[in-house]
Order: structure tokens, then C-alpha cells, then sequence
């Protein structure tokens, strides 16, 4: 079975940003957690590999949240009555994806209480890395109205002795004791400016080797994050896997195999990812786009672009995912690509992504026939914007590609 070489600290890092575009104005949480939460772990000498453990899973901790309005609530209150649920949530996504598994259970406690999690039958280990994970969220909520100001020099202190209050009860006394003592420096906050954190990020990271996956593990580690993006609205649900689904079994009818079918999977898989930085008040809107709003969904493909060249710099998968909507009229976004340059990996997802899209419910219109379907896609193969040859491939199975759609 081929393997692909994955620098796995830039993956998980450039999955961080993915996240990060949950929050649209509050980029980067979830890098900051990760470095909080890795310099207390050093501070209390854990060994290197649980400390470099610490920063991934801080840097996933929110994988559970895709809805923008539950981000907000979850990065501006320091408890909130219904955060366990995007802890349940991740940890089950996680507990999927083999390569990430074993941050599934910090995961699911990383907003419950120290005082709760004493009572609970969780293991001694899990139990102090899933408070870490927490104490560093919540740094990071009360630092946050102060990043990038001269005022966090200010407010330092007023931080510091509110995490103090808390020790016993929402922290471990040993966490709030190894924070309060690498806190009390002003490099400490500063170092959270976004150019320093990244710089950060990238020098930690060119000290780890390159980690060897196979196919399997590479299509859950794809499939966690389709699982993500779908969340985002009820209309979504598994729009990425169906769009993967069907573009596997069209490339397989493009006599395309092996190692190249598989990475069109997951280029499927990944397509919308770019979509996290969407709103849901603009994907579940029963009525036409505004301008702005449009202007808001057409970038979703471009940020899909960017997002997957981080994890996969020398494959096809960023194209074949961030061309999706590009046409052979050559007026499609975000690039304008010509019919000559697309490949026709890009040509398969750009219609198993319409053929599923048609055939699932939109807050503006219930799901659409398969005869109206075929006549829809024939349509704009008339009007020169999808190739013919796929929509074509795709008819002489229609009811196998509709049952792949719809179930």
C-alpha cells in the first residue's frame, strides 16, 4: 500500500487555521491555546513528546465547533452552560481518525470543571491534560480583548489573579501555579502577536520529521474534517462525503486508479473546507444572496486552496479541491481557469459537487429530482460551463449516482 510522506506538525497546523475561520474575527485561538498550554507543560517538565501532544491537541481542541454563533459564545463567556456539546462532538470525530485518536479523551473534558473532574472515573493522565487544555481556552478568553494593544501589559495581573480564584475549582492548583509563574513576565503576552506565534509555530515544527501515513489513515484524517465543514448547517450533512463518493466511482469510471483515485476522494472530501469561514446565517438563508454575502461564499473555494497546499504541497488534492468551481468558459472563481488548464480530476468534483448539491435539501428549495437533475447539469453543459464527457459518464448510471446523492 503506498504511503504519503505528511509533515504531520504542518498539517495539524494548517487544520488549526481551518478551524481558526470559525471565528472570522478571532483568528489564531486556537494556536494560542496550543502554545499556553505547551509552555505550562514544559514548565512542569513534562517529557518532550507529551509536551509537543499538548500543543496539537490544543491547536484541534475546538474541531467540534463549526457554527460561527457557538464559537462566539464559547470565546467570550468564560463558562457556558452548552459547551459540552462541541466536546462531545470532537472527541467523536476524533476517536474516528486514527492518526489523531489519542487526543480524543482530553478532548471530551476540556471544559469540565477540575472540581467535576476529581468525581469522575477518568484516568489521572487524561484528567490533568484536559484541564491544561481548558486553563489555556480560558486564558485566552480574558486575554483576548487586549491582544495586539499595549493594554495586555496593563492587564496582565488582573488575569493572573483571576485564574488564581479559580484554582481548585474550574483548574488544578499545579496548572494555575505553573501559569501564574511563566505569566508574570510581559514576554509571555507578547508573544501571542500573531507574526511571533507563527514564527513560533514554524521553528517548533522544523525540529519534527515527516511522518509516513497510509491511504486509510489519510482519508480519516480528510473524512474528520468533512465531518466539520457539514456540521456547519443541517442542509450540509455529509455533502462532503456523498461529493466524495461520487467522484471516486466517476473517476473509476475514467478508468482512474490506484493512488491517483484515492487522492480524488479526498480532494472530495476536502472541497468545502474553505466553507468554515462562512456563517451560517448566510448557508441556511431561505432567500438570495446580497452582494456582500455572495462576495463571502465565493472565497470559501480560494481559502480551500490555500488551506490544503499547507498539508498537501506536492500533490494534486489543493487543485482539484479548490477548483471546484472554476468552469470551462473560464469565468468561474476563485482563479477564472481556463478550460485547458483544468484538470479532469477538477472537472469530476466541480460536477459531483453540483449532482449532490441539486439533489440535497437548501433552505431555499426541497431536494430537486433526478430527472430535473440530468436536465439541470445538460443545461450548463449546452451553455459551455461543464464538461460533457463527465456529465455524460455520469448519466449512463444516473440511479447509482443518485443512490450515492441521496443515502
Amino acid at each position: 500500500m503506498k504511503l504519503q510522506h505528511i509533515d504531520i506538525h504542518s498539517a495539524i497546523t494548517a487544520l488549526s487555521c481551518a478551524l481558526d475561520l470559525v471565528g472570522v474575527d478571532e483568528i489564531r485561538h486556537g494556536k494560542r491555546v496550543a502554545v499556553i498550554a505547551r509552555a505550562i507543560a514544559q514548565h512542569l517538565n513534562w517529557s518532550e513528546i507529551e509536551s509537543l501532544s499538548i500543543l496539537y491537541s490544543g491547536m484541534l481542541h475546538d474541531c467540534g465547533v463549526s457554527r460561527i454563533h457557538e464559537h462566539r459564545q464559547i470565546t467570550e463567556m468564560l463558562e457556558w452552560e452548552g459547551a459540552e456539546g462541541h466536546c462531545i462532538r470532537g472527541a467523536d470525530y476524533l476517536s474516528a481518525c486514527p492518526p489523531l485518536a489519542h487526543l480524543s479523551a482530553e478532548i471530551r473534558y476540556h471544559h469540565t470543571r477540575w472540581e467535576n473532574l476529581l468525581k469522575l472515573p477518568v484516568d489521572d493522565r487524561i484528567r490533568l491534560r484536559a484541564n491544561l487544555l481548558f486553563l489555556a481556552d480560558r486564558i485566552d478568553v480574558l486575554q483576548t480583548p487586549f491582544l495586539n494593544t499595549g493594554r495586555i501589559l496593563i492587564e496582565y495581573p488582573a488575569i493572573i489573579d483571576r485564574i488564581k480564584t479559580l484554582s481548585g475549582i474550574l483548574f488544578a492548583p499545579e496548572l494555575v501555579e505553573a501559569f501564574a509563574d511563566i505569566a508574570d513576565v510581559e514576554a509571555f503576552w507578547l508573544a501571542m502577536e500573531p507574526e511571533y506565534l507563527d514564527e513560533d509555530l514554524q521553528r517548533i515544527g522544523s525540529h519534527i520529521p515527516t511522518t509516513l501515513l497510509d491511504i486509510p489513515a489519510l482519508k480519516e484524517l480528510a473524512r474528520l474534517f468533512s465531518r466539520v465543514v457539514d456540521a456547519k448547517s443541517p442542509y450540509t450533512d455529509e455533502h462532503s462525503q456523498r461529493v466524495a463518493h461520487i467522484a471516486r466511482q466517476l473517476a473509476i469510471d475514467f478508468g482512474i486508479k490506484g493512488y491517483e483515485l484515492e487522492q480524488v476522494e479526498i480532494a472530495g472530501l476536502l472541497h468545502d473546507i474553505g466553507k468554515l469561514r462562512v456563517s451560517e446565517d448566510i448557508i441556511d438563508k431561505p432567500a438570495g444572496l446580497t452582494l456582500e454575502e455572495r462576495a463571502t461564499m465565493h472565497r470559501h473555494s480560494y481559502d480551500t486552496f490555500r488551506i490544503l497546499q499547507r498539508v498537501f504541497d506536492d500533490s494534486k488534492i489543493p487543485v482539484w479541491a479548490g477548483f471546484h468551481h472554476e468552469t470551462l468558459l473560464g469565468d468561474g472563481y476563485p482563479f477564472k481557469t481556463e478550460k485547458k488548464e483544468l484538470d479532469l480530476e477538477c472537472r469530476i468534483i466541480a460536477v459531483a459537487d453540483i449532482f449532490q448539491a441539486l439533489a440535497q435539501q437548501r433552505p431555499y428549495r426541497h431536494p430537486m429530482s433526478l430527472e430535473y437533475i440530468l436536465n439541470d447539469l445538460q443545461s450548463r453543459v449546452a451553455a459551455g460551463r461543464l464538461d460533457a464527457e463527465v456529465v455524460a459518464k455520469l448519466t449512463e448510471n444516473a440511479d447509482l449516482y443518485f443512490r450515492l446523492a441521496v443515502i
